[in-house]
């Protein structure tokens, strides 16, 4: 029962499945110089000085991977079925997208003038992890719905 007409939606899946993989590197990438730049201010050693700017760069890719995802899920389904909330992968992508917002409006605060923003920021992206573990589990029950039968 495909509403929209387009002949396949295989090409919208394609894009999601990279769009995840390219957010679920950048989340690596992230953690890696955020426990760098974190190891770094605790020990009071001196870190490169590309490093936050990665970091901030690579958050910023994510996040609009996340956004773009979230677009691609509501186009794809509502285009396929004509309405929304067919499985828990809604409420799990939401919350992700949540996390995710969140994650940028603390982390942009980080600094002497906000305490309270480093350790949302981190523990934010503590959950964002179980998070995408979600995502992606209820996300392959979608993508098995959508593989042509073999």
């Amino acid at each position: 029962m495909q509403l929209m007409n387009l002949p396949s939606f295989l090409w919208l899946w394609k894009i999601a499945a990279w769009s995840m993989g390219f957010s679920l590197l950048a989340y690596l990438l992230l953690a890696v110089t955020g426990t760098w730049m974190f190891a770094a201010r605790s020990t009071k050693q001196p870190r490169p000085k590309w490093l936050r700017s990665f970091h901030l760069v690579t958050g910023t890719v994510m996040a609009t991977l996340v956004i773009l995802l979230m677009g691609i899920g509501l186009v794809g389904t509502l285009g396929y079925y004509g309405n929304l909330g067919h499985s828990a992968h809604l409420p799990a992508g939401l919350a992700v997208v949540a996390l995710v917002l969140v994650s940028v409006a603390s982390g942009l605060q980080i600094g002497p003038k906000h305490p309270w923003a480093r350790p949302l920021h981190i523990g934010t992206n503590i959950v964002l992890f179980a998070g995408f573990a979600i995502v992606l589990l209820t996300g392959w029950t979608i993508v098995q719905k959508y593989l042509p039968k073999v």
